[in-house]
């Protein structure tokens, strides 16, 4: 028997329409590309967007269309989130920090017919417009007055775009598994492989990340995404905060440790979301200059794993709350959030820690297992691990043009990560695949090294790598970025750890490097520490 219940469609659409609606006052700041702030509400992010709906439309653009972005957290960005993805069309999000022969890979994968584009980035889109077979133009991102000298034909304002269209758009009523946005993940090796979500699974991601248990959004929050819109839909922050009414502010394209302190204390942020990469600066920025937290109430931390001593400082010394976080592009991409229930926060500190350090529990939506190398699921003892696989409603079934994909079997997707997952449905990541280091047969963590490693006063960020050894097969060197006005010793950093893991897990050797090579999502390359690291000799 069918329930009688409407056939009404999940679209996109509706997230800012019910956000237009029903918290049309709430703020949206964003610290614009041209400098100042800009303050609007979700019920004049709306009109915009209808206005751009209408501009595109004008354009030619059609229900299907590819329309690429490559742009910082703004207003505008979001503006364009909406249009595209509400008119049928399919917003691309590219990363800038990518390399140009990448974009233009992506570019024309895509077959994207307009690309919208800060004018930060003008100069990556020059490099590589006049390959783009589908592409009709570029449309910079701010007004007339701040328009950027350029050689691209086809270069057209965005403010001038949609001036003079109506801000009354009838948002089509479409299948809800039509396309709404397309993000290609940024592999290290060959070309990047476009995910392609649908309105359904964005608008069922959006009620997931939105529960108390992931990232509590409510328009009695505020939230700092300091997660790129251009990596994996800001962890589908925008889409998130539209349906709750929380107020959002977007830092633009700076985002050093001051920049952000300046937000998160003006805009009185009860929330933020980012990568190690960017805490590191804020703590460093915050320590310098003696500032506090005052309003600040959590933080969740993913991309790569957050070390036991970024979560003790900013619970110990700024009072905040740290949820470690999970996730993969293919993921939409949220696929875990740690949240400690009312016992384990009463747990002694270090017991607390433990549990922190993991990546947590699975949200609704993600359902998790561990296999050994023949496929058989292994128990959940928070002993036992083994490759981790996912399926959900917004996990992918395969890429863009891919007819198959080896990375899923059976229904299940492999994350080509190693895992436990404890009896409560913790879920802890040992390591990626390709960087656990085998030695002597047995497996050795690089990423326990390094967070250990980062307990040390002197150490600001550790690497750990795998070198060749004759008779281990691999033994780890640690690589490590000193603290300010540090000078870390070897042998005190190796007696740090002595008592910390077992004697066979102790790196053969500890180099101090000046900084670390980072990817365009705020991880370490370790493909270029192993490359520039490939002939070095252990002692």
């Amino acid at each position: 028997m069918r329930g009688l219940m409407m056939d009404t469609p999940l679209l996109v659409s509706s997230l800012i329409r019910h956000a237009a609606a029903v918290y049309g006052d709430q703020e949206i700041v964003s610290r614009t590309v041209e400098g100042p702030i800009h303050r609007y509400g979700y019920a004049d992010a709306h009109h915009r967007s209808q206005q751009l709906a209408n501009a595109l439309a004008s354009l030619g653009v059609e229900a299907g269309d590819r329309i690429g972005t490559i742009a910082w957290n703004t207003y505008r960005h979001f503006e364009i989130y909406f249009a595209v993805s509400g008119m049928g069309a399919v917003c691309h999000t590219m990363n800038p920090r990518l390399h140009p022969s990448q974009i233009l890979y992506m570019l024309n994968h895509a077959e994207d017919r307009y690309v919208f584009v800060d004018q930060t980035f003008v100069p990556l889109i020059e490099q590589v417009a006049s390959q783009a077979a589908a592409l009709k133009g570029v449309i910079v991102m701010t007004d007339r007055a701040s328009m950027p000298d350029s050689t691209l034909e086809n270069l057209i304002c965005y403010e001038d775009l949609i001036d003079g269209h109506s801000d009354s758009f009838e948002w089509p009523e479409f299948d809800e598994w039509t396309a709404s946005s397309l993000c290609y993940t940024s592999g290290t090796t060959g070309n990047p492989k476009g995910v392609l979500y649908s309105n359904r699974a964005t608008v069922l991601h959006s009620l997931t990340v939105a529960m108390p248990s992931v990232l509590n959004l409510s328009d009695s929050e505020c939230i700092l995404p300091i997660v790129p819109m251009f990596h994996a839909n800001a962890w589908g922050i925008p889409y998130a905060t539209a349906m709750t009414g929380t107020k959002l502010v977007m830092p633009g394209a700076r985002l050093d440790g001051e920049a952000v302190y300046e937000l998160l204390n003006d805009e009185r942020v009860t929330f933020t979301a980012g990568v190690p990469t960017v805490w590191i600066m804020l703590l460093a920025y915050m320590r310098e200059h003696g500032k506090k937290l005052n309003h600040l109430d959590r933080i969740v931390i993913g991309g790569s794993a957050a070390p036991r001593s970024m979560i003790r400082a900013f619970e110990e010394e700024f009072g905040v709350e740290v949820r470690h976080g999970w996730g993969m592009t293919e993921m939409s991409p949220v696929g875990a959030i740690n949240t400690l229930s009312p016992a384990m926060r009463a747990l002694p500190e270090e017991e607390r820690l433990d549990i922190q350090s993991k990546q947590g529990r699975p949200p609704f939506g993600v359902e998790m297992k561990i296999t050994d190398d023949a496929g058989n699921a292994l128990p959940h003892d928070g002993v036992a691990y083994g490759e981790l696989k996912v399926k959900g409603p917004f996990i992918c079934s395969g890429y863009l043009g891919l007819e198959e994909s080896e990375a899923h079997a059976d229904g299940w997707f492999d994350t080509n990560d190693v895992a436990s997952i404890d009896g409560q449905g913790y879920m802890q990541i040992v390591d990626r695949k390709k960087d656990i280091i085998k030695s002597g047969g047995e497996w050795i963590s690089s990423i326990d090294l390094e967070d250990l490693a980062m307990g040390h006063p002197d150490v600001m960020q550790a690497a750990v790598i795998g070198i060749a050894h004759p008779k281990w097969d691999e033994r780890p060197l640690l690589l490590i970025v000193p603290t300010s006005g540090r000078t870390p010793n070897k042998q005190d950093i190796l007696s740090y750890l002595e008592d910390k893991v077992a004697k066979w897990w102790l790196p053969d050797d500890v180099v101090v490097v000046e900084s670390f090579p980072i990817g365009g999502t705020g991880k370490v390359l370790k493909t270029e520490l192993r490359e520039q690291f490939k002939n070095y000799e252990l002692p």
